[in-house]
């Protein structure tokens, strides 16, 4: 068993051996540019290229063709965002968006409010979820999109995606949603589910950083964006710059490993999951955040009761790597936003940690992580009594 023990998958995920080796010869001997269409290291390419969009597009149920290739989600979510405020500015500036959103998304949502755009922020219940009621009273005649995420990176709560969708579409307005935690952990499909534009990341689903992509739905209604990278026209026009052609490959893969397997992994993590919970519940004064429900089947957020989550990670460190958030804000201070949005206090959000599990995650590893655990919450709470 390896220490520490590896428990913040959300943040990212190692990647699969059969990915790496899947884009290593993209690297060396086949190391041609897809966009140099004049001889056989490009066509070689092209064609890798091509096999990657396809795999993708196979995963989330949509065509190829409405596969855009990124440097990431946060890219995606910003070409997302960014695109569709500029290209239909004529029709409005409004976009509604949730508080407990990745800052990929509040971010650039601020940005866009300095540049003149108006955004309603929604709430969420104490289970993380938004109201429908309130995001439809939400929007007006300027809105132009609905951006929420599929699934929550620090509680692993699921949106009711489908009807928020069908919201949208009554109202003819587009629908961004964020999967990047979702893809290849839960069934995800662009048409069934009625979603317009959805990022994604290789690193979250065991392929490698820095790719990602962005769906952009083609008809029913046709999306367009303005680019905001430009420098070639690649990518459909919507995303110029030499393609990652390894990166693709393993993005490819990674899809392609999902979708064998996605049922009996997702079935195995959650067992592994409930395992880690209920063994964690039963300490004093922990408890859960989020939906026991509408969640993602590799993910808990649990509150320590008087616990500092900054001083439990320290006695922890050489034996678990865990998180209390996000791994983008984890630079911060503050407590977790995701958390405050859903009713918890500063000192409750200050005393609660994520645990997310991976295809590699053992029963042994976790049974180590619980002793620590619990030895770790003694340690802080010397007057309580653990069973």
């Amino acid at each position: 068993m390896k220490l520490p023990v590896y428990l913040d998958n959300n943040a990212t995920t190692p990647c699969d051996p059969r990915v790496l080796e899947a884009m290593l010869p993209w690297f060396t001997e086949k190391f041609g540019n897809a966009a140099s269409n004049s001889h056989q290291y490009g066509w070689e390419a092209a064609e890798a290229v091509k096999m990657g969009r396809e795999q993708v597009a196979s995963l989330i149920g949509a065509d190829p063709k409405e596969i855009i290739f990124t440097s990431g989600a946060t890219e995606s979510d910003n070409l997302a965002l960014k695109g569709v405020f500029e290209m239909y500015a004529g029709k409005g500036d409004h976009i509604i968006t949730v508080r407990t959103e990745h800052k990929a998304v509040l971010d650039t949502c601020q940005h866009l409010e300095k540049r003149g755009g108006e955004i309603t922020y929604l709430n969420v219940n104490r289970q993380g979820l938004i109201s429908l009621e309130e995001m439809e009273a939400a929007i007006t005649g300027r809105t132009i999109l609905i951006a929420i995420m599929y699934a929550n990176n620090e509680t692993g709560v699921i949106q009711p995606i489908r009807e928020i969708a069908a919201i949208a579409k009554k109202h003819r307005i587009i629908f961004f949603t964020d999967a990047t935690q979702a893809v290849g952990k839960i069934p995800v499909n662009v048409t069934g589910d009625g979603i317009d534009l959805m990022s994604l990341s290789a690193h979250k689903l065991y392929g490698p950083k820095g790719l990602g992509a962005l769906y952009v739905r083609r008809k029913d209604p046709r999306v367009r964006l303005v680019a905001q990278m430009n420098g070639g026209n690649h990518e459909m026009g919507m995303r110029s710059g030499t393609l990652n052609v390894p990166g693709i490959v393993g993005l490819g893969k990674a899809c392609e490993l999902a979708a064998a397997c996605q049922s009996d992994e997702s079935n195995s993590l959650q067992a592994l999951r409930d395992y880690l919970e209920e063994s964690l519940l039963q300490l004093p004064g922990c408890s859960r955040n989020g939906s026991a429900v509408n969640r993602l089947p590799q993910v808990t957020n649990l509150q320590f009761a008087n616990c500092h989550s900054g001083e439990l990670m320290i006695r922890l460190n050489k034996h678990i790597a865990v998180s209390s958030g996000s791994a983008c804000s984890s630079v911060s201070p503050e407590p977790s936003h995701v958390l405050i949005a859903m009713g918890l206090t500063e000192a409750e959000a200050h005393s609660s940690l994520r645990f997310s599990l991976g295809r590699f995650t053992t029963r042994e590893e976790l049974d180590y992580a619980i002793s620590k655990i619990r030895e770790a919450v003694g340690q802080l709470n010397p007057d309580l009594r653990i069973i």
